[in-house]
Order: C-alpha cells, then sequence, then structure tokens
C-alpha cells in the first residue's frame, strides 16, 4: 500500500541541512502504522506528503502503486479526493456550511454524485445524525471530531490518514475516539501520527515508524 525510499523534505525557509529525512518504509495494505517522534520530527509533513498535500524535495512515496511524486498539484487533488480519507488534528470542518453539507463536499470533490442515504448512514453509524444541520459552531469538541471522522471514511476509503487524533482528549474521551477509529476503519490502511502513550496501548501490533528531528535543529 505504501513504499517510501530516500524520502526527505525541506521546509523554503529551513536552513541549508535541515531536511527532515524518513526512514525507508513498505507497509502492506490492512496494516496500521504509527508516526512517533518528537515535535518537529515531521509526523504531519509525512501525512501531508501520503495525502499529496506537499511534494516531496527527495525521494518518492509510492501509495497504491501509485507515485505521488509523479503526479502534478491537480492530479494530486483528484487522487486524494478518490483514494484516501485524511483526518487532521483539527477537523477542519467549514463554518459556513451544516454538518450535512461538510460531508456532501466529498462527492463534489470526488466528482461524484452526492448519496444523501450513504451521508445519513455514515452520521447514523457514528451516532451523530440529529446533528446533520447544524453549525460545526454548533457541535461539542467531541461531535466535531465524529463528524470530521464520518467525513473521512464516506468514500470507504483504502487509505486513512490521522494527525493526533487523541491530543488534548482525557482517557475516557481518548479511548472513545481510538474505539471508534478501530471499529469503522475496519479493513483500511491505517496511519496514525501520534506523541500519546494510550494511542501504543490500544494497537499493541500497530507497525512503528520512529521520525527525529533533523540534527540542525536538535542542536539549537
Amino acid at each position: 500500500m505504501i513504499q517510501t525510499r530516500g524520502l526527505g523534505y525541506r521546509y523554503p525557509a529551513a536552513p541549508v541541512g535541515a531536511t527532515l529525512a524518513f526512514p525507508d518504509l513498505d507497509l502492506p495494505s490492512g496494516n496500521t502504522l504509527l508516526l512517533r517522534g518528537p515535535s518537529g520530527s515531521g509526523k504531519s509533513t509525512w501525512l501531508a506528503l501520503a495525502a499529496g498535500l506537499t511534494t516531496a524535495t527527495q525521494g518518492d512515496m509510492v501509495v497504491g502503486g501509485q507515485s505521488l511524486g509523479a503526479l502534478s498539484a491537480r492530479q494530486r487533488d483528484a487522487w486524494r479526493a478518490r483514494a484516501l480519507g485524511f483526518l487532521p488534528q483539527r477537523g477542519l470542518l467549514s463554518e459556513a456550511l451544516s454538518v450535512f453539507d461538510n460531508l456532501a463536499l466529498v462527492y463534489f470533490a470526488a466528482g461524484r454524485p452526492v448519496d444523501r442515504d450513504r451521508i445519513e448512514a455514515q452520521l447514523q453509524s457514528l451516532g451523530v445524525a440529529d446533528l446533520s444541520q447544524r453549525l460545526p459552531s454548533q457541535l461539542s469538541g467531541g461531535q466535531a471530531q465524529r463528524v470530521a471522522l464520518s467525513r473521512a471514511l464516506l468514500l470507504q476509503p483504502a487509505l486513512l490518514l490521522v494527525d493526533e487524533p487523541t491530543a488534548s482528549l482525557d482517557d475516557e474521551a481518548c479511548a472513545q475516539a481510538l474505539n471508534l477509529l478501530q471499529q469503522h476503519a475496519s479493513g483500511a490502511t491505517l496511519v496514525v501520527a501520534t506523541h500519546d502513550g494510550r494511542v501504543l496501548q490500544a494497537w499493541p501490533q500497530a507497525r512503528i515508524l520512529k521520525l527525529a528531528v533533523p540534527a540542525i535543529e536538535a542542536t539549537t
């Protein structure tokens, strides 16, 4: 499902030599991968590379047989819309749209007709069907998280990328969030960026990719 070789990324304003260098990876379909490492080690950047939101400055990433470096920006947008679900740390729901319309956007992005029944069923499965006409500002943090997860899973993607799903959650809310992921991402390849030891306990059999801060940053 995911293969990387010599993958690296350097931010435009970063000092010379401050390149994030990622370990090579071969992750088969259906596996769970945890990205681990301190702040600044590139966990969110790795997810952005896997989602085609950012282009590697060295090496390549192949997802589902597709080399992301070979795609133009427009092609990456189309690929992302049909191939994966992405759950950023803060959900990124549009404040101008209702919960239902936030999910409908997924179909527009993928160039597919809106499936109202599928949207309602997805919201129902995550216990937020009664919130479909609310705006994101009218949701609690836990409700917004469920809506964002509903959106990420809506098209039943083969790959689900999740950024810090338990950040700032107490133990009860953390357990609920991880249970939702385990139940509803079954069969998908799951990649989770996390610094939370509770996630390790929830997925003891998951593969771990340890990332490190570039040496030039580690000494400043």
